[in-house]
């Protein structure tokens, strides 16, 4: 049976060129799901200087060519018997007019190409992939980096840190999500976790030598993860426990083992944490690969 039935991608209809589109119709195809193309067009400023009826005319001018710029793009995947749909359409906020269509369409994946933001803009607005991240019911499939359009490796990013917490009801969906992925596209499945013991983490654990309490957490969290790895049938060979702080590792790890996709989780922020960013968001703008967020 499929893993998925329907996929939405949301297009930047100003690119001439989308490596998403590429994407898409490659896990389409592989798993014979709908794709819908929706390219949604921030409103222009420079059209309220125009007189009513002007504005309108070009308003419908620029929508009839992008649709028929998308509609050519739909026609050649059709005839690669991919069942294609295509809209095209005005948004003053195009995060929620995104969210509306996830609602109405249910897709099993939104897909997105990564939209490079310099950390100095981020810094005085949240990017349009992060509030996605944080906001959209549905996985998001992020684009980005030059591999395969259908992936041969797939990556789920798990954390053990804390096995009592919803983390571990977590990494049951990463892994769950990464190997529909990974069964779908005919990939290797690999698991990793990044062990970061810090010496703020083990402040309160009690009167024990730092080097002895380090080597004794890190046992555990190393048996925690290979109890998980155990119950979900992932090979010894791809397992891997890595020390470090999870964004070099996963950036390292991604580059060395040309990984296409990395699958994480994703948790809602709040208060200063949202502004500064998960470990998810960060990773957008570091790995050279896609990132698929649970």
């Amino acid at each position: 049976m499929s893993q998925y039935q329907r996929l939405l991608l949301i297009i930047n209809p100003l690119l001439r060129e989308s490596a998403a589109i590429n994407h898409a119709a490659a896990l389409a195809k592989a798993s014979g799901a709908r794709l819908h193309l929706l390219a949604l067009i921030p409103s222009l400023d420079g059209l309220s200087l125009l007189e009513t009826g002007d504005r309108q005319q070009a308003r419908e001018a620029l929508l009839q060519d992008h649709r028929q710029a998308l509609e050519a793009r739909a026609v050649k995947l059709r005839d690669r018997r991919i069942e294609v749909t295509i809209e095209v359409d005005w948004a003053a906020d195009v995060e929620q007019r995104i969210l509306a269509h996830v609602k109405a369409y249910a897709p099993d994946l939104l897909i997105k190409e990564i939209e490079q933001v310099s950390a100095l803009r981020r810094a005085f607005y949240t990017p349009l992939d992060w509030q996605l991240l944080r906001d959209c019911p549905v996985p998001v499939y992020l684009v980005g980096g030059s591999g395969y359009v259908l992936p041969r490796k797939v990556l789920a990013a798990v954390e053990v840190s804390d096995i009592e917490s919803a983390d571990n009801s977590l990494n049951e969906q990463i892994i769950r999500q990464a190997s529909a992925l990974a069964i779908q596209c005919d990939a290797e499945l690999h698991l990793l976790y990044a062990c970061d013991i810090s010496a703020a983490y083990l402040a309160n654990m009690g009167e024990l030598p730092l080097a002895e309490l380090t080597r004794s957490l890190r046992e555990d969290l190393q048996k925690s993860f290979l109890r998980l790895a155990g119950h979900f049938g992932v090979a010894s060979s791809q397992r891997h426990f890595i020390e470090g702080r999870p964004v070099t590792v996963l950036s390292e790890f991604a580059d060395e083992q040309h990984v296409d996709v990395i699958v994480m989780g994703r948790v809602r922020k709040r208060g200063l944490s949202k502004w500064l960013g998960s470990t998810t968001e960060h990773i957008l703008y570091q790995v050279p690969c896609c990132v698929l967020a649970v």
